[in-house]
Formats: C-alpha cells, sequence, structure tokens
C-alpha cells in the first residue's frame, strides 16, 4: 500500500509506540494537568511536530549517518538525558506558590513537548532505526509512499493524545480540590523524569 510493507503492522507498531511509557506521555498529561486541555492539546501537536522532525530526517538520510558515526547518536542520547534530568529536578524541587516548570501558556506547552520529543532517544532510535524497515524498496514510491506514513503517524498521534489529554483533564478536575495530592503528584513526575533521563544516559 503506497510503497509500505504490510501497512496494518506499521499502524500497529505506531499504536504500540505511542503507548509505551516515556517522557512524551508523561509531557502530555503533566501539560494537560497545568493547563486543562488546550495546554494538552498544544502539547500534543508539539510531539507530532517533533516526530514529524525526526521522520523526515530519517528520510533525509540522517540514519545512515547515525550509523555510521555512534558517536553522534550518543551525543544526542547525553543531550536529551540531561535535558529531562534538568526538567525532573526543577518540578522536585518546585515549592508551593512557585512558578510552575511547565508555565500555563500553549506556545510553551508545544515547545516543551517538541523538545522532548526530539531529544528522546526512544523516538530516535524509533524513527531511525525501525520506520525505515516499513519501506518497501521495491514498490516504494519516493515522497508519497513518506507522505503516507507521516500523515498516519500525525493522525495516530492526534487521535492518542486527544484521548490521553480527556481523560486526564477530568481526573485533574478532582485533584484540584486536594492541593497536597496535587502537589505529591508534581514531584512524582519530576522524580519520573529524572528516572527517564538516568535510564538514557545509562542505556547503550
Amino acid at each position: 500500500m503506497f510503497g509500505i510493507a504490510d501497512y496494518p503492522s506499521f499502524v500497529v507498531a505506531v499504536i504500540v509506540f505511542l503507548m509505551i511509557p516515556g517522557p512524551g506521555n508523561l509531557a502530555l498529561i503533566t501539560s494537560t494537568g497545568k493547563g486543562g486541555r488546550r495546554g494538552g492539546l498544544a502539547c500534543t501537536f508539539g510531539v507530532i511536530a517533533g516526530d514529524q522532525v525526526l521522520m523526515w530526517l530519517a528520510v533525509a538520510g540522517v540514519a545512515a549517518l547515525l550509523t555510521a558515526w555512534p558517536p553522534a547518536f550518543h551525543a544526542v542520547q547525553w543531550l536529551g538525558a540531561a535535558y529531562l534530568a534538568w526538567l525532573g529536578a526543577r518540578m522536585l524541587i518546585a515549592k508551593a506558590g512557585d512558578k510552575p516548570v511547565l508555565v500555563i501558556k500553549p506556545h510553551h506547552y508545544f515547545r516543551q513537548a517538541l523538545l522532548i520529543t526530539l531529544l528522546n532517544p526512544k523516538a530516535i532510535v524509533f524513527y531511525m532505526a525501525f520506520f525505515p524497515l516499513f519501506v518497501d524498496p521495491v514498490r516504494h514510491r519516493g515522497l508519497l509512499t513518506f507522505g503516507v506514513m507521516a500523515a498516519t503517524i500525525a493522525t495516530l498521534t492526534f487521535a492518542y493524545g486527544l484521548i490521553v489529554v480527556l481523560l486526564t483533564h477530568r481526573f485533574a478536575e478532582r485533584l484540584r480540590a486536594s492541593p497536597r495530592v496535587s502537589g505529591s503528584l508534581h514531584k512524582l513526575a519530576g522524580v519520573f523524569l529524572i528516572g527517564f533521563g538516568v535510564k538514557l544516559a545509562l542505556s547503550r
């Protein structure tokens, strides 16, 4: 289909990739909790934008570059790990009344999600190594093939993000009545981000 090897499997792979716990999902949940549906949707579009950048970089041949020069991948890996750990530390030490790490401004959520996606080795590995496997070398149609894949990824990401945003928003409304619980979850999110950063830094 459009030069894509086993399109149904490609769709399933993208859905599974979206559901794997990681910094992107945590950013989406946190953004919705802080900025409501608007913040969550802005974060979703940030994730979509980051995915598109990584996918088209893979198309442009960055995958070959990273394969030929492994230090390039490790540099990105360490940069992403440091960013996640820094963000998590800010959330962890934040006190009541402090300016939140994730400011309730849609354009901020977009940038936050974009950076997390671009610096997330999980996403990089998917687009630089796993993603090319679904391109049929015989029936490949050039930009049409990549365009369909890009549109599929964007559509599935938006649908997944919308579901997460709606569920998180409903849950967050109940938490606002308990500032102590909300603050504890905020710090817990910081711990998870630091953990993700450490895990990414130690992975090989």
